[in-house]
């Protein structure tokens, strides 16, 4: 009965004790109900079932221990709970399966020590996952398992601090996850003499050091992941043709050798991010023509990016941020029609965007940004990436008007074009950019160019708040057009307010002139708004008081008069977010208001807003309540631990 929608507890049907007397099932050999969302607990009638050979509850919502009593079903080849919500230990009592071949409780929220005893009559089991779990390996230095793995996953156990002895008596092994496992040692040479079966190795997230052996002695085909780790000296190659290598965030250095791409011919995933690789881009890398992901950023390469990069055409993703490569942009990139996500920010680019860019059609990031990039923004833009969400070109060099046809991107969720030479108007149609007109609530990841359980997480930097962060899991609740530090003019366009999905609007440092448009009111979701630095005048519109999400606001500098609307708001915006506005008077700018002292000031408006309204003491607590609370909300909003960081 797998892949259904059943749900509820186990019937005692099963068991046998309704209406037809006890053991109805004595024959019963399998029982698979994975894929449905069966919860409660796992009833302790399973262990009646005696001549059970394979049991398959994964992917429920199972809760509570495992019963020791299953440990009784000595005719068990197969026990699959993995992806539940079951807690407490594993109970020795399994040790005691013989037949036991195949063992998975991954992914629930078991605890507590394992012990030899765990595993001692264990002979046939070949296939072993505990991962994501939190248990603690209590074994012996000198502890021989009585079995031959073929799989093992122990990720996010505790294994360390040592790398496991008792690992150099399986002979069999081909995939092996000790992922985030608490080993801090090195890694012993006997490993890479036992390692020439493995195809898929992760030992990612763990305090691993010391150098690599190169060429790397792994299976054909391999899938090796060693990244966030301690490791040092160069990057190692492989005596086998692989398809993944992940060696991101070590401490790798020298440049990337010259034959990276004649050794490994087929690699799909490529990341070297996070080291301190120096050096130019191989040209070889070209000789990655199945490559679907190619990340070497955030290391110092430099010299031109190589042409021989478009040869790859099943890119999917390619970064090449945070290094020091200069030149131009290969126009050849334009034949790398199934890109979907190129970033080649912080690094020193010049010339224009390559007009072979209008081919790009599926791409959904283009990160350019801090180079030194020139030229207008070209119209073919908003023609070329129907299904472009971040269009970052921030701190260049671009010049000229922003073209209307930006608007014409209707996947948009970060406009960036802060820092640049661009002049003239904010086009009205900026106001029609459809994907920024919806009140998103749904996390999406961006992730691509998945192989194996692996892929390439976006991120990308956005300037919120008067801060400058840097989002991955959060990245699709970002809404955001930001283009300041221009030499943008003429007045706050009014449709721009019809964005009611936007998040974050920095117009600041601009000579932007008008007034703030009353109907700003309608931009609900603003999280951070700057306008500061501009010409504005006029009176700051008392509808922005219902912005309950609003946790940063600056209107500094700026030709803005009248007595500000601080309904509620005094613990929220303190008084530089107006200062350098002359004709601003009342809280919290000790500035008195013609005529009358501070507190009067405030009175003033009270009475005009109950006036208005008629029932001033409750709109008053209110408005506190929302805009108090959409402070926290915002900052829950954009992922309080990214904001952390």
């Amino acid at each position: 009965m797998d892949s259904n929608n059943l749900k509820g507890s186990l019937p005692k049907s099963l068991e046998g004790i309704q209406n037809c007397g006890p053991k109805t099932l004595p024959n019963l050999t399998t029982l698979c109900l994975s894929n449905n969302k069966f919860d409660g607990e796992l009833p302790e009638w399973l262990s009646r079932l005696e001549n059970l050979v394979e049991l398959s509850m994964s992917h429920n919502k199972l809760q509570g221990p495992i019963p020791a009593s299953l440990g009784t079903l000595q005719h068990l080849t197969s026990v699959s709970l993995a992806r539940n919500e079951l807690n407490g230990s594993l109970p020795d009592s399994f040790g005691q399966l013989s037949e036991l071949s195949y063992f998975d409780v991954s992914c629930n929220r078991l605890a507590g020590s394992l012990s030899e005893e765990h595993f001692s009559k264990l002979i046939r089991l070949n296939e072993l996952h505990l991962g994501s779990n939190s248990f603690i390996l209590n074994v012996s230095s000198n502890w021989i398992p009585p079995f031959q793995l073929f799989e093992l996953g122990m990720n996010s156990c505790n294994l360390g601090p040592s790398f496991p002895t008792w690992l150099q008596s399986q002979k069999k092994v081909w995939d092996l996850d000790l992922s985030n496992a608490s080993i801090s040692s090195c890694i012993p040479n006997w490993f890479w003499d036992i390692s020439s079966n493995i195809v898929r190795l992760n030992l990612s997230h763990n305090q691993l050091q010391g150098q690599l052996p190169n060429p790397l002695n792994v299976g054909p085909n391999a899938y090796i992941d060693l990244s966030s780790n301690l490791f040092e000296g160069p990057i190692p190659l492989s005596n086998q043709y692989i398809q993944l290598l992940d060696l991101s965030n070590n401490f790798f250095s020298g440049p990337i050798p010259l034959s990276i791409g004649e050794f490994m011919p087929y690699l799909s995933f490529l990341s070297l991010s996070g080291n301190q690789i120096i050096g130019p881009v191989p040209p070889s890398i070209g000789h990655m023509r199945i490559a679907a992901v190619i990340d070497l950023s955030r290391n110092s390469l430099a010299g031109s990016i190589p042409w021989t990069l478009s040869n790859c055409s099943h890119l999917i993703v390619l970064d090449l941020g945070n290094n020091n490569l200069s030149g131009t942009i290969p126009q050849s990139f334009g034949s790398l029609r199934l890109l979907q996500s190129l970033h080649l920010r912080n690094n020193k680019l010049s010339g224009e965007l390559p007009f072979s860019f209008c081919n790009l059609s599926n791409l959904e990031t283009l990160d350019l940004s801090y180079n030194r990039l020139s030229g207008n923004i070209p119209e073919w833009v908003g023609a070329a990436f129907m299904n472009l969400r971040i269009l970052n070109l921030r701190f260049n060099a671009f010049t000229g008007g922003l073209p209307f046809e930006l608007s014409n991107l209707s996947s948009l969720h970060v406009l960036d074009l802060a820092g640049n030479h661009l002049s003239g108007s904010i086009p009205p149609t900026f106001g029609d950019l459809k994907a920024m007109d919806q009140e998103e609530t749904i996390n999406k990841y961006f992730l691509y160019g998945r192989l194996a359980g692996h892929y390439y997480e976006e991120r990308l930097v956005v300037s919120t708040k008067g801060q400058i962060l840097e989002y991955t899991q959060t990245l699709s609740l970002i809404v955001s057009v930001d283009l300041s530090n221009n030499k943008l003019s003429g007045e706050f366009p009014k449709k721009l307010t019809n964005l009611r999905g936007l998040v974050i609007l920095n117009l600041s440092s601009n000579c932007i002139n008008g007034s703030i448009p009353e109907n700003i009111s309608g931009m609900r979701q603003l999280a951070s708004l700057d306008l500061s630095s501009n010409k504005l005048s006029g009176v700051i519109p008392r509808s922005m008081s219902s912005l309950s999400y609003l946790g940063y606001l600056n209107l500094s500098n700026n030709n803005l008069s009248g007595v500000i609307p601080f309904i509620g708001q005094k613990t929220t915006f303190d008084a530089s977010a107006f200062y350098g506005n002359p004709g601003l008077c009342g809280a919290p700018l000790v500035t008195k208001c013609e005529g009358e002292n501070q507190d009067q000031g405030q009175s003033t408006i009270d009475q005009e807003e109950e006036n208005d309204n008629g029932f001033i003491d409750e709109w008053f607590y209110l408005s506190v309540g929302l805009i108090c609370s959409g402070y926290f909300i915002s900052l829950f909003y954009f992922g309080l631990q990214e904001i952390l960081v």
